[in-house]
């Protein structure tokens, strides 16, 4: 038990835990379900190019995200360039800073600008009303991002885009499953895209999809995602080599099937931390339900380092030296980092505000309700001593640092 801050294992207590808990660790599933389809594609000789893997990997999740079309890919970064190379966009494309740089690196490797505009400081999503006073001449489209799973506004950005005659995509990377109004991520704008990375919900050990209710646009991805077979007509030439292989859909139909328990475990991670940190100044778990049906792979808390008397760097110091791996999700933000210090925006006052404040913590199949307590012990400790905890922290000589395993850090 830990009940002052000499027992904090930065401060050279004995720490919490013996072994990492890690943000994005991947969940369980079924490892006989797996190899039984390993073998199968095996012993059909079909590895790659469409296989049946894939295609029933397609059909299943573009049932969930409620439209006719999906493209699996290699990775959820590629999917984004299709989609912008498939939409044949140019100039700048409106898009929030609060997000993974791969939102941004997908439009700018292709030669395109990204143009931050802010975010609603209550939901992290793309503000409508700031995404319209971006819009200018050399705009082709509005990309927003389901943040934590969190459905951007979709009626409110739908207004701006057909105001200026503009396509409305969405990087859904955290979102299968989740939905607002009754309408599942995947169908609020013209095409979006999932991610299947190992740290998913659903992992495809690594992949992608492109989803839109569009037969034409779903043809021009499939087209372009292989090499830009079958292309015709005017348009971008060529194409790349984007195709998920059987072994990644294997995986990802497996993944899928665990998917239900897999929420109703992350459901009863979130409120056992919202019942762990419930009262703590300063300290404040999102709440996902208020802004529709969520997967909740992620929790995610806010430090108000005035009120809680500690910076939120500072907690996720105290927990990596308890072996609990967080992750500043995402700080910085988009325009914070190279190379788009320098780019045109307007203020970003509240991506700035929120950037600074938030947390990811453990939670996923791997991490229980003792986990979960002495956590929240950590963590409670560090509220109830803020202010003593940030002078001994800044009195502190550093150590060295824990090596930070790479889960987690990319899509």
């Amino acid at each position: 038990m830990k009940s002052d801050l000499a027992d904090l294992a930065f401060f050279g207590g004995p720490a919490a835990f013996d072994r990492p808990l890690l943000v994005g660790r991947p969940n369980r599933i079924d490892r006989a379900k797996l190899y039984e389809r390993l073998d199968r594609a095996l012993d059909s000789g079909w590895l790659s190019n469409g296989g049946p893997l894939v295609q029933e990997f397609e059909q299943r999740v573009a049932e969930l995200a409620g439209v006719r079309h999906a493209v699996a890919t290699c990775n959820a970064t590629v999917a984004l360039q299709l989609l912008v190379h498939g939409a044949g966009l140019t100039g700048e494309v409106i898009m929030p800073s609060m997000t993974f740089a791969a939102t941004a690196h997908a439009v700018s490797w292709l030669g395109l600008t990204p143009v931050f505009a802010d975010i609603d400081p209550h939901t992290g999503t793309l503000d409508p009303e700031r995404a319209a006073a971006a819009v200018t001449s050399r705009t082709s489209a509005l990309l927003g991002v389901h943040l934590w799973g969190r459905p951007c506004a979709p009626d409110g950005l739908r207004k701006v885009a057909d105001e200026h005659g503009l396509p409305l995509f969405f990087d859904a990377a955290h979102a299968l499953g989740c939905a607002v109004d009754g309408r599942p991520a995947g169908s609020l704008g013209d095409a979006e895209v999932f991610s299947f990375h190992a740290t998913k919900a659903v992992n495809a050990f690594e992949g992608g999809a492109v989803v839109t209710d569009d037969a034409e646009f779903a043809a021009r991805v499939r087209a372009l995602h292989n090499f830009g077979a079958g292309l015709s007509g005017a348009g971008p030439a060529g194409g790349t080599n984007a195709k998920m292989s059987e072994a990644a859909a294997a995986m990802g139909l497996t993944s899928l099937e665990a998917f239900p328990e897999v929420v109703v475990c992350n459901r009863r991670n979130h409120a056992a931390y919202r019942a762990e940190l419930a009262d703590l100044p300063g300290v404040r778990v999102a709440d996902h339900d208020s802004h529709g049906i969520n997967n909740h792979q992620y929790v995610v808390i806010e430090i108000d380092a005035e009120t809680a008397g500690f910076h939120r760097d500072v907690l996720r110091d105290v927990l990596l030296a308890e072996h609990v791996h967080t992750r500043a999700y995402f700080s910085p933000a988009c325009h914070q980092l190279e190379p788009y210090r320098r780019s045109r925006h307007a203020p970003l006052p509240h991506t700035e505000h929120m950037a600074e404040r938030v947390l990811a913590l453990p939670t996923g199949t791997s991490v229980g309700d003792d986990e979960i307590r002495r956590i929240g012990e950590v963590i409670r400790l560090c509220a109830r001593q803020g202010p003593d905890l940030t002078a001994r922290y800044r009195a502190t000589p550093p150590s060295p640092a824990v090596a930070t395993p790479t889960i987690g850090r990319t899509r």
